[in-house]
């Protein structure tokens, strides 16, 4: 048996990071829409997409992060240089994404796959991270904000193409320089 961790990503895993990806959905989501995300992508499509990102990442310093628990995946995380226009290229990273399996939950994996995010920044030289979190997400906002984060008061929404699926999120933030 292989002790619980957290590390980089590999290609063959692509599929298993797309599993947990769709379950989550199913959890995370007002079930309108989940099915409305899941309905526009299938499982294929998201292995493929996860195993690009793994195999032929956009930047150097993007990287896609696996919880593993008993040599299965129970989460995942994507981290690198953040996007937002108000971010310091060079300074300023994000986590772009980040899921524990809905079945994996409350064992730990978070923290540990949270802790390898920070230190993964940490090392390709990022002082700050950034994370969007959906506004309604409670759980996960407590949970970042007892690990430090804060909100920084900046705030999105994101949705569909055709607007019938729409998500307020908010911005969060910390120090990661020592």
């Amino acid at each position: 048996m292989i002790a619980d961790s957290v590390r980089l990503a590999l290609p063959v895993e692509a599929e298993q990071i797309a599993a947990v990806q769709r379950r989550s959905w199913t959890q995370q989501f007002p079930s309108e829409v989940a099915d409305s995300v899941l309905g526009t992508v299938d499982l294929a499509s998201m292995t493929a997409s996860w195993q690009g990102a793994i195999q032929r990442p956009p930047l150097a310093q993007f990287r896609v992060l696996v919880a593993v628990a008993d040599s299965r995946v129970v989460g995942f995380a994507a981290v690198g240089p953040s996007d937002d226009p108000d971010a310091e290229p060079g300074a300023d990273g994000m986590v772009a994404e980040f899921t524990v399996d809905p079945q994996a939950q409350r064992s730990g994996h978070g923290s540990r796959l949270l802790n390898a995010c920070v230190d993964t920044l940490r090392a390709d030289g990022f002082v700050r991270a950034s994370w969007w979190v959906r506004s309604t997400d409670d759980v996960l906002r407590r949970f970042l904000t007892e690990a430090g984060w804060g909100a920084d008061g900046g705030h999105q929404e994101v949705g569909s193409d055709d607007d019938t699926t729409r998500l307020k999120l908010v911005r969060l933030h910390t120090d990661i320089s020592g």
